[in-house]
Order: structure tokens, then C-alpha cells, then sequence
């Protein structure tokens, strides 16, 4: 089977730009924004500091999610970053209990230009342009330092776009999901609790902070074992389109069952990765193969971290 880190989209020799369409911005200013988004989110917002950032998730009553989003802490606003399809039910949920508090929470999106750059060389270019050796503050924004050599830029839409090489945004997606980052959109919203994305094992959930929505469930599925499914990594050959949230069979002897679910994809000319919520016991040694797609075939990657927490 092809060998997914060899493929040239993912591995740039060189930085290259990357515009995000698929982001949206969520902003929250006031006085109070950073005690309100501390009772609403799993992650720890209050320890961060302007120049910091941190991944994290935002549940239901129930601890399922309305979204996953990378917080991004600036002097005057907070910044969560995340699907534009999550918006029309995550942020009328978000602004909900904020009537309550010194904040305002308004999509954003139009006032931010949303850039990865990646490729090797891209820690050097950002020493270079901005003295950066690792995620912090622009006059204008935030870099974020996602992985060695590459970043994604949050800035004002008025600046100028960096002169890079322009990439197609399709193989960003492709890199996060190398990392193993869970990307989820409208169709999932309801579906999973945090750990099923693997944000414990990401830095996204505090399990010592006070109340926010869905803690019981998250902090049970932690403590007695609650949770049996993760975010995994596959890669193989589809020569029909897969979209997100269509349903993955294991091969069990001669038999296929129902599995999971796809929650992003990248493809490129038959070639496929996706990550799809499985569960933990999946060994790599599996097959799997997309339903109604018989001729599909997808076998899982080892994970760049561990989910141990």
C-alpha cells in the first residue's frame, strides 16, 4: 500500500501558503470573556496567556460536542478557530449565557485572513519574517506553531498575503490529519464526547478545572472507563469520492460490520487518508474498506502520540 508520508502534496520541499476557507473565527471580547469561555469549554483558558494557544471543545449538556476549535489568546479578544459548519448550531449555543456576563461573542470570520504555511524551511521563514521560533503575537494576530515547520497565521484581513507559493488547501486538511488533529463538521455535532477525538491526549481538556458544560461525562469517561472509541488514522485507495460521515466496514473472516464513521478525508488520484472514530482496540494489522465502496481499502497508521492520559 502507498506510503502516505512520501506523497510530495504532504511533504513540501519548500514553504509554501495555504488559504483556509474551511475555518471560521469565532471572537469573544469583554472584560469577562476569559471567566465565561472558562465555564463553557473543556480546555483550561485561564491559564493562557496573550500569545499562547490551546486546542479544546465545546459540548452539550451531555458532553457530546457542538464543536472542537483551536483557541488562540490575544491582548484585547479571545479567537476560537473552527469549521464554518459547526457555526449556525455552535455559536447561538456559545452566546446563550452570555447575556449573563461582560462579554460579547460575535463569527468573526470576514474581519481574520486564515493561513497555514508548511513545507520544509517554514520555522526558518517565520525567524525570518517575524522572529518567531515558536507560536506568540503579531502586531496584527497570532502565528501558531502546529508542528515543526508548519504554522498557521491568524491576522487582520487588511495585511498583505505572505509571497509564498500557493498550495491547494485540500492537502493542508490532508497534513492535519497526518497529525492525527480532529477536524469534525455539521454532520457530527451531537455524535461524540471529546475523548472520542482524542482531545485528552492533545492538550484539549483540563480534568482539574471547575464546572463547564458536559463535565460529569467527560470527567466519567476519564475515571470509570466510560469511553471505548478513538480518533484513528487510515490511509489506502478509494476511486470514489468519500465525503465525511460515511460509514467504514472492518473485515472480521469473510464478513464486513460496521465500524465507524469518516470524519475527514484527503484524496488524491485513488489515493486516500481519513480519520474516523473507531474503537481503541482497533489493531493496526485491520481492513477496513468505505460501505457500498467494496473495491475501497483503508488500514490504519500508528497515531504521533499517545493516547494514554
Amino acid at each position: 500500500m502507498t506510503d502516505a508520508f512520501s506523497l510530495p502534496a504532504l511533504s513540501p520541499t519548500e514553504p509554501g501558503r495555504y488559504l483556509l476557507s474551511r475555518l471560521a473565527v469565532i471572537r469573544l471580547t469583554g472584560t469577562e470573556r476569559v471567566k465565561y469561555l472558562q465555564s463553557q469549554v473543556t480546555c483550561e483558558v485561564t491559564a493562557l496567556l496573550p500569545g499562547q494557544q490551546s486546542l479544546g471543545g465545546y459540548c452539550d449538556a451531555k458532553g457530546k460536542l457542538w464543536g472542537e476549535f483551536r483557541l488562540v489568546v490575544l491582548e484585547e479578544a479571545l479567537l476560537l478557530l473552527t469549521e464554518r459548519s459547526l457555526l449556525p448550531r455552535m455559536l447561538p449555543e456559545l452566546k446563550k449565557y452570555g447575556v449573563f456576563s461582560k462579554v460579547e461573542i460575535l463569527d468573526a470570520t470576514t474581519d481574520y485572513s486564515l493561513l497555514g504555511v508548511a513545507g520544509q524551511g517554514s520555522d526558518s521563514w517565520f525567524q525570518a519574517q517575524f522572529g518567531l521560533a515558536d507560536s506568540g503575537l503579531l502586531p496584527d494576530g497570532m502565528a501558531i506553531r502546529i508542528t515543526p515547520d508548519r504554522w498557521l497565521l491568524a491576522r487582520a484581513a487588511v495585511q498583505p498575503v505572505p509571497s509564498l507559493p500557493e498550495r491547494a488547501e485540500a492537502d493542508w486538511w490532508g497534513q492535519e490529519i497526518l497529525t492525527g488533529l480532529p477536524h469534525m463538521s455539521a454532520i457530527h455535532q451531537g455524535e461524540y464526547i471529546p475523548q472520542m477525538l482524542n482531545l485528552q491526549a492533545l492538550g484539549g481538556i483540563s480534568f482539574s478545572k471547575g464546572c463547564y458544560m458536559g463535565q460529569e461525562t467527560v470527567a466519567r469517561a476519564k475515571y470509570r472507563g466510560a469511553n471505548n472509541r478513538g480518533l484513528f488514522i487510515l490511509q489506502g485507495r478509494a476511486d470514489q469520492t468519500v465525503q465525511p460521515g460515511e460509514s467504514l466496514e472492518r473485515q472480521l473472516g469473510e464478513q464486513w460490520k460496521r465500524s465507524g464513521q469518516v470524519l475527514d478525508v484527503w484524496q488524491h488520484e485513488g489515493l486516500i487518508l481519513v480519520t474516523a472514530v473507531l474503537p481503541l482496540d482497533t489493531e493496526l494489522e485491520a481492513h477496513f474498506r468505505i460501505k457500498d465502496q467494496i473495491a475501497s481499502q483503508l488500514r490504519p497508521l500508528p497515531l504521533p502520540y499517545s493516547l494514554l492520559d
